[in-house]
């Protein structure tokens, strides 16, 4: 298909949009569309961040033997009982366990076995003296205190009883959960595959990262953003493509991109250099152009051969909230991830009013002091540094005018920071 064979209704260069797309309807299409990417195998070790592709069931008890909780001795608690300072109780040292070393026998009436933590409780013993509690002398054992059954045992199976689900399926694994896997010997794990995510940055103005800017021509952002944030989605973002602005440039680069997701930022709006959204309705399905939402109203979503493209504004705000609103859920979701926003939120007052219009979504930045949340002044979608003087967002629904100072409203922070809260 020819460029003027295109429909015209997909071509809003120098018109604008008839209808914008409410947010809501978008995430609706791509929680129908999109499914978690197959199940590979990967070794505990590759395994952090990684999302569980079914639950892991043990097939070993952790521990696997009865062990010594303390340093000290294992003895039987029933043969201390009436024991006293006035009343010592003597016992012979019959031996002594160590960590992966048993006492070999069983323990007999009248014996103590010297024992270290973590070390097999020896057979016939069901408590441990520690070591602290006890005198020792010339192979005797002097006991001044009863001991209860169980004292200082870790029993067989406590951490984790053999045939117990571990770790659930669709688990984001941390540290500790892949320490747990360690001790119950699950290798390899089966996880979520994570989507490759290809990044292609259209503009004739843009120099690579890395430059200097040089006359007219500015130094591309969105890639390393985007990068980033793909990457915090669990996704595996390939090297960024810079395109020349141009109808057939655009088109090659869409068709030839295999990953998973397809991200293109810039030409996404209605100037006469914005060609993705016309190319994508011919090479593949349109979706969504215009959206119901401030910044990033020119962002698109549409399909080639059911992997998802996004077209994101070329300015950067624009870019990073289009991004949160449509592409990072669908990373997740094809990943094994929640759709749900990734940021942490707190319950705030707002300093000063907050307006809007009804019909639309807002993405507010904001900063907090004192314990109040305050709108930055800037709201310009190019204005990268707002977003790096903000605390975070506010999100201002389509049916709201606003809101009002003093007003509680949540915000979604940038970074894991607590301190200005």
């Amino acid at each position: 298909m020819r460029q003027d064979d295109v429909p015209s209704f997909f071509d809003v260069r120098m018109r604008g949009f008839r209808d914008r797309a409410e947010v809501e309807q978008v995430l609706a299409l791509l929680r129908q569309r999109l499914r978690p990417r197959p199940a590979e195998m990967v070794s505990v070790r590759d395994a952090a961040g990684r999302v569980l592709a079914g639950d892991v069931v043990a097939a070993v008890a952790v521990p696997a033997f009865d062990r010594a909780a303390m340093d000290g001795y294992a003895l039987q608690a029933l043969e201390t009982f009436g024991a006293s300072a006035y009343n010592p109780m003597e016992f012979a040292i019959a031996g002594e366990a160590l960590p992966g070393q048993a006492f070999p026998g069983k323990l007999r009436p009248g014996q103590a076995v010297r024992i270290m933590t973590g070390a097999p409780l020896p057979e016939g013993a069901d408590a441990v003296l520690q070591a602290e509690a006890a005198e020792e002398n010339r192979g005797r054992l002097r006991v001044s205190d009863a001991v209860p059954p169980g004292r200082h045992v870790g029993h067989r199976g406590e951490d984790v009883e053999e045939g117990a689900v571990v770790l659930g399926s669709g688990r984001v694994l941390r540290p500790q959960d892949l320490g747990v896997l360690a001790s119950i010997g699950a290798a390899p794990i089966a996880v979520v595959r994570r989507p490759r995510v290809a990044l292609l940055i259209t503009g004739n103005e843009l120099l690579p990262c890395g430059s200097k800017p040089e006359g007219y021509r500015i130094i591309d952002s969105n890639s390393v953003m985007l990068d980033a944030l793909v990457r915090r989605d669990g996704g595996l973002p390939e090297a960024a493509q810079l395109l020349a602005d141009g109808y057939e440039v655009v088109r090659a680069a869409l068709i030839a991109a295999d990953a998973d997701v397809i991200l293109m930022s810039g030409g996404s709006s209605v100037g006469k250099e914005d060609h993705a959204p016309r190319v994508l309705a011919e090479v593949g399905e349109l979706s969504f152009h215009g959206m119901a939402l401030r910044p990033a109203s020119p962002a698109g979503v549409g399909f080639i051969d059911n992997r998802p493209v996004f077209l994101l504004p070329g300015n950067p705000v624009s870019c990073l909230s289009a991004y949160d609103f449509f592409a990072g859920p669908a990373i997740r979701r094809l990943g094994g991830r929640s759709m749900d926003w990734p940021y942490r939120c707190v319950t705030l007052p707002l300093d000063r009013k907050i307006v809007s219009a009804i019909g639309r979504v807002d993405y507010v930045r904001v900063q907090i002091r004192d314990g109040r949340v305050e709108p930055l002044a800037t709201s310009g979608a190019s204005i990268l540094t707002s977003t790096t003087r903000a605390d975070g967002f506010v999100i201002v629904a389509r049916d709201s005018e606003g809101v009002a100072a003093g007003q509680p409203v949540q915000v979604f922070l940038y970074d894991e920071r607590s301190d200005r809260t």
